[in-house]
């Protein structure tokens, strides 16, 4: 065994996504994202969810389908401190500052995924690496293991504003 490479392992191994651990990782977010709606499944219903005086998380429903739905998942920060408006006006700080996914939720197979994600309008499967966004060749893997953690974040820490009915 030689320590310098011939010419047969010179050649690129082509990025082959896991597609076992993205499909359970998209189940899991399904059910995850069940639980975190509670019912609020209907066009254009919202559920926020309260981490912390700062930090809070806003699911929004943009579209029901038979088979499927649609919705926003965005990260704010309720007081305004750090960002001015003039900082605001920058997409990419926008960006940073207001992470927004959009998520498909496929009821038949109990997947979620994210389609959209800080201006990547489609997320692909594989990326060639490097490329000129900077993607990473696992990109679609790690904006769904990101959903995730958020999905986690938001169960375990989350805290919603839920009306108490009255009582006659």
């Amino acid at each position: 065994m030689s320590f310098f490479p011939s010419s047969k392992d010179n050649r690129k191994s082509s990025y082959q996504p896991n597609l076992v651990s993205l499909m359970s990782l998209c189940a899991n977010n399904y059910f995850l994202l069940l639980k975190l709606q509670a019912d609020q499944t209907e066009l254009d219903e919202q559920r926020h969810f309260f981490i912390n005086d700062n930090l809070a998380y806003h699911v929004r429903v943009n579209e029901v389908t038979r088979y499927t739905s649609l919705i926003t998942f965005e990260q704010t920060v309720t007081e305004q401190k750090i960002p001015t408006q003039r900082m605001l006006t920058n997409k990419k700080l926008a960006h940073a500052i207001h992470p927004t996914m959009i998520i498909r939720l496929y009821h038949d197979a109990r997947m979620a995924e994210v389609i959209s994600s800080q201006g990547i309008v489609q997320v692909k499967p594989r990326y060639d690496y490097p490329n000129a966004q900077m993607h990473q060749q696992d990109e679609k893997q790690q904006i769904n293991q990101f959903l995730n953690e958020w999905l986690h974040l938001c169960l375990q820490m989350g805290q919603v504003n839920v009306p108490m009915p009255t009582v006659k």
